[in-house]
């Protein structure tokens, strides 16, 4: 058992049925997305349109976020409940790195890996 699925287990939120293979297939699909336009293919079939609302909405937090915005600002400025401008920012300073290694390839800077 992989370290993320004992935390998923340990804090309730996986199902007694969860198969952490089915999250890793998910992964090796995704790497063999070819194109944007793909990826917008693919996650229209697997997500619906609330879902893929939700991770924008959470993709541009953290970008503001990364500016250095307020919370007050990021809400007013997106409607985002603070709710889960909280989140991301927890996600931010205590996460497993993802948002800031994109952020950072985004900017061109070197991630680390």
């Amino acid at each position: 058992m992989s370290e993320r699925e004992a935390v998923r287990i340990q804090s309730g939120k996986a199902p007694d049925h969860w198969d952490e293979r089915y999250l890793t297939e998910l992964y090796e699909a995704l790497r063999s997305v070819k194109s944007i336009d793909e990826f917008s293919r693919f996650f229209e079939d697997l997500c619906t349109p609330a879902e893929l609302r939700s991770m924008a909405d959470r993709w541009r937090v953290a970008k503001l976020l990364d500016q250095g915005l307020s919370y007050r600002v990021i809400n007013e400025k997106t409607g985002v409940s603070t709710a889960t401008i909280t989140r991301v920012a927890r996600s931010l300073t205590y996460g497993t790195g993802g948002y800031r290694m994109v952020l950072q390839r985004q900017q061109g800077e070197p991630s680390e890996q």
